[in-house]
């Protein structure tokens, strides 16, 4: 479990990251302070692995506070402005997110930040991601184990929801909200109010479309979620 930090003189940037990291199950939230001050003593004073670092506050700046920690965590800045990721890189910190700040793009900078940790820590086998969940099926009393790289696809049917595994379509007594609480977002993200798709399957965009890797069916991108998906799109894009 990777112990976090927030530091930002703004509440609303608090809460929001906040709320990403109760959704990530492999991050704990050792506390937030809007007082770079008072961070310092709790970097000084308890195991903190990774701070979330506004850098424009009163009394000490983000690049002031990263220098003042020498080292003792890792840091990804979280800002409004642009001007400073040069200095932030010289600095050695994870990554730079620019607000406001989007899901998907707080879940790569993590993820990154993770695997550094655990590579000083000498630990380079830590698993961030389960690899299967169990679900409840229609037949009463049944659980069945789903390998989560088997997935082509999710849709949701109702009060069910439909996983498709080679053709094949096994439907699961819950919805798409709480299923998406439970798969890992690195791996999944959705994109329609009816779907859920396995990010590594995905071959193309055609409109409002994606194309998935064996997959025929016709699956939307709804207007909501376009933002957050082409956000993923775009760390893998050449331009």
């Amino acid at each position: 479990m990777t112990r976090c930090l927030i530091v930002d003189d703004e509440q609303p940037a608090i809460d929001i990251l906040v709320h990403y990291i109760s959704q990530t199950n492999y991050l704990e939230l050792a506390g937030s302070t809007t007082r770079p001050i008072d961070a310092l003593q709790m970097v000084a004073t308890q195991k903190i692995d990774l701070v979330f670092l506004d850098i424009q506050m009163p009394d000490l700046s983000g690049l002031d506070f990263i220098r003042a920690i020498n080292g003792k965590a890792k840091v990804i800045f979280t800002t409004a402005y642009s001007e400073f990721a040069i200095e932030g890189f010289d600095l050695e910190v994870v990554d730079y997110l620019l607000k406001p700040i989007r899901f998907p793009r707080f879940l790569i900078a993590v993820q990154k930040a993770v695997k550094i940790i655990a590579e000083l820590a000498g630990d380079k086998d830590i698993k961030t991601e389960e690899d299967y969940i169990f679900v409840k099926t229609e037949s009463k009393g049944k659980l069945l184990k789903i390998n989560l790289s088997e997935i082509d696809f999710i849709e949701g049917v109702k009060n069910y929801v439909a996983i498709y595994i080679a053709g094949q379509k096994t439907l699961v007594y819950t919805n798409l909200k709480d299923l998406v609480n439970h798969l890992p977002a690195r791996q999944f993200t959705r994109i329609h109010k009816s779907f859920i798709i396995p990010i590594n399957k995905i071959t193309g965009i055609e409109g409002n479309r994606v194309v998935l890797k064996n997959v025929t069916a016709e699956i939307l991108i709804g207007e909501n979620y376009k933002s957050d998906l082409m956000e993923i799109i775009r760390q893998k894009m050449i331009s």
